[in-house]
């Protein structure tokens, strides 16, 4: 059964590549803008002919961004006043600060049950926005990064108003209406209504909590955003129905993440580049599969051994292999969004989707995300090349050189300072211990993961850490700060610095960054970043649990 739902599922983002990923790269080229996006521009005052250096491009990422923060904020704090509210009260300070930060950097961590927490109106107007503009902003860079590579000495990366206009007007929003649309036809709930009143097995009523499920889920997904209106997320039957509306769910999660490297491949004039960065993604979310689907249907444990499958923890619609492919995705993005709860999975299968995020998140990654972060590895890996046959590196025509090497050094570093400082900062303070669940090996992962998924910006749980607590609000808060703007800021200082260069021809002793010999070691470079960096963490959390 797994290999015939992953087989439809890689089918359809086979069939989506190519028209998909040419289209977005029509979207972020063309000399033409929309009547709406006019409108846009004039509203914010912006000059769309205008093309800017890297600082200034930055610059309009960070204002958005901490506008977005400040206004979503706002809005949870004045719930009260606001249309739709439901009766609800106003979010506590920390809740609301973490809250509106894990949105605005595409995290979608949820420290609150949110059909009791947020009405309809923040839900709609605060939330839903900033899945749209967060993923609108991972596209941006990614874009400006290939611009950078593209780039004929001028330094000038595009605009970013411009960038994250068109991904909102031209992407998202047309493909996560159609997709919402869909859903709705699946059985997704759609409804402006506080609940619905339902006779349980046991005779009596109850009311189960709905909202406007479907316009949240489309984009949730499609933006590797990953918060939903409803605490049991896409395990829930009014969000995530049946087989079918999971299997289109887990598409859309996946499609412009893989699409983008057709998009990379034809901005750069040379799309087996795209097939390259591809092959390295497929590879390792297919290992990441198969090794997590093993463990999962192949469990320890008396009560796991006596089911026959590891099914705690999983909702019986979908079983393992449902599950285990939902969740490979969904750390292998940005998403977050989850169908079973990963503190449930055994502990090599918890230990693997744990991983796939500690890899940096380029299996195939978030939306843009991915694409600037596996480039950023294929710079480190040009890089490690030329140290070993002593010539200076270059990548797609540019040379890379100390300030283009710290850059991507810069980046690469941020998420694993982030994650480790972290995790062994709350493990040392005594009340982590009243937090956790669990003791031993498995609460070591339930705090790992927690500061992994912040730091990646992923936002999926091991549930069993409470992390309500100020500090846990707090230092998650600023784990998913750093974690997404300094790996965007050395981002877009390594675009700047590239495309102030004239591009050169390749040479004979040029490295080709297209063949299996590239994909190689480039994915060995990801595979090796990650295991120096976190084997010794894993090596006392998931590693020993799965040996026990």
């Amino acid at each position: 059964m797994l290999l015939l739902q992953a087989g439809l599922l890689v089918a359809a983002l086979a069939i989506a590549h190519k028209p998909f990923g040419d289209y977005m790269a029509r979207v972020y080229t063309s000399e033409t803008d929309w009547r709406i996006e006019k409108i846009v521009y004039r509203l914010v005052g912006v000059d769309p002919t205008a093309r800017q250096r890297w600082t200034s491009y930055a610059a309009g990422v960070l204002g958005l961004s901490m506008a977005s923060i400040a206004l979503l904020h706002a809005m949870q704090r004045l719930q009260p006043l606001l249309p739709l509210n439901l009766g609800r009260g106003a979010v506590p300070p920390e809740m609301a600060f973490n809250t509106a930060v894990s949105f605005v950097t595409n995290t979608n961590w949820q420290s609150y049950a949110p059909e009791e927490v947020l009405g309809h109106g923040v839900q709609m107007a605060g939330l839903t926005v900033q899945n749209f503009l967060s993923a609108a902003v991972g596209m941006a860079v990614a874009v400006a990064l290939v611009r950078g590579f593209t780039g004929d000495g001028t330094g000038r990366i595009g605009n970013v108003w411009v960038d994250i206009t068109r991904g909102c007007t031209r992407v998202l929003v047309p493909v996560a209406a159609a997709a919402a649309i869909v859903l709705i036809a699946l059985g997704v709930a759609m409804s402006f209504a506080p609940g619905i009143e339902v006779t349980g097995l046991d005779g009596q009523a109850h009311t189960i909590a709905t909202a406007p499920i479907a316009s949240q889920e489309a984009i949730k997904e499609l933006g590797t955003n990953g918060g939903g209106v409803l605490n049991a997320n896409s395990a829930h039957p009014l969000s995530n129905p049946g087989g079918a509306s999971n299997l289109l769910e887990n598409f859309l999660l996946l499609v412009i993440p893989v699409s983008l490297t057709r998009t990379f491949g034809v901005l750069v004039g040379d799309r087996r580049q795209g097939h390259a960065l591809l092959a390295v993604m497929g590879t390792l979310w297919s290992a990441m599969l198969a090794v997590t689907w093993w463990a999962e249907a192949h469990p320890n444990g008396p009560a796991a051994l006596a089911a026959g499958a590891a099914m705690e923890g999983k909702e019986a619609r979908f079983g393992i292999d449902a599950s285990v492919l939902w969740a490979v995705s969904t750390t292998g993005t940005s998403t977050g969004a989850v169908n079973a709860m990963h503190d449930s999975f055994t502990g090599l299968g918890g230990g693997t989707v744990l991983l796939t995020m500690l890899l940096g998140e380029v299996a195939p990654g978030g939306v843009g995300a991915g694409l600037y972060g596996i480039l950023v590895l294929a710079v480190i890996a040009v890089f490690l090349a030329g140290l070993m046959v002593g010539r200076t590196p270059e990548y797609l025509g540019k040379k890379l050189g100390r300030r283009e090497v710290t850059a991507a050094a810069l980046s690469v570093l941020a998420m694993p300072t982030v994650v480790l400082l972290g995790a062994g900062l709350a493990m040392a303070l005594p009340a982590t211990r009243d937090a956790l669940n669990n003791t031993g090996a498995h609460g070591l992962s339930e705090v790992l993961y927690a500061f992994a998924s912040a730091g990646n910006n992923n936002g999926s749980a091991f549930a069993g850490l409470t992390v309500t607590s100020p500090f846990f609000q707090v230092a998650l808060s600023i784990a998913m700060l750093l974690g997404r703007f300094v790996p965007i800021l050395a981002v877009l200082m390594l675009a700047g610095c590239v495309a102030q260069q004239q591009r050169i021809p390749a040479t004979a002793g040029t490295l080709p960054t297209t063949g299996p010999l590239f994909a190689g070691l480039l994915g060995g470079t990801v595979v090796l970043v990650a295991a120096l960096t976190f084997l010794p963490a894993l090596a006392l959390g998931p590693i020993a649990e799965a040996l026990a």
